[in-house]
């Protein structure tokens, strides 16, 4: 098993050491792997948002190919390292929990402070996934986009937290056409009825 550093690259086709799992993800392809990286594999700057939120859309994309909700997320060290990257697994799982939020925690692994690391997510986190970001004391928060749910952004922002909201049309576009296709798992998923 791999001790070193979590590792990322932001080249298409290029492998992302996930923590220290020993697993790799593929970021364009989103699927994980037990293979060493091919290639040299270099961190991602650490504000270099729409990088960073490229994994979190790649996890999005899973999801939907898996039949879920099309919702990604990704955790990154402050030096811009993938520590863990998951989606939203409650229709595949049909566990109310995994929201993508809480998958890519799990998958980051235990770590001594949360303080400098930034939680990315294709949308704005539900009040769920806002309390995570709040309990653990992440220190930036990275939306994809927020139009089609605020969730606990202006909270987060109140506690202290760095909140970026990116407003990406390809989040917007992805998301909206599950709506469209699936609206009453949606509105399971925000606990509307």
């Amino acid at each position: 098993m791999h001790r070193g550093s979590p590792i990322v690259s932001r080249f298409p086709g290029s492998f992302a050491r996930l923590g220290m799992t020993g697993r790799s993800f593929c970021l364009e392809s989103g699927h994980a792997s037990h293979q060493t990286p091919p290639g040299t594999i270099k961190p991602m700057k650490p504000d270099d948002y729409p990088a960073m939120l490229a994994v979190a859309i790649a996890e999005a994309r899973k999801g939907l190919a898996e039949g879920g909700i099309p919702i990604g997320a990704a955790v990154f060290d402050a030096a811009g390292n993938l520590l863990g990257a998951g989606h939203n697994r409650r229709v595949q799982n049909n566990d109310a929990a995994t929201h993508a939020e809480t998958d890519a925690f799990r998958n980051a692994g235990r770590q001594r402070s949360y303080r400098k690391l930034t939680m990315v997510s294709t949308l704005a986190p539900c009040w769920y996934c806002s309390g995570l970001v709040r309990q653990f004391g992440f220190g930036t928060l990275v939306a994809g986009e927020s139009r089609t749910f605020q969730g606990g952004l202006d909270w987060l922002r109140s506690l202290g937290v760095k909140v970026i909201d990116l407003d990406s049309q390809e989040c917007v576009s992805l998301l909206g056409e599950y709506i469209k296709a699936n609206p009453e798992i949606w509105n399971e998923d925000i606990g509307e009825e």
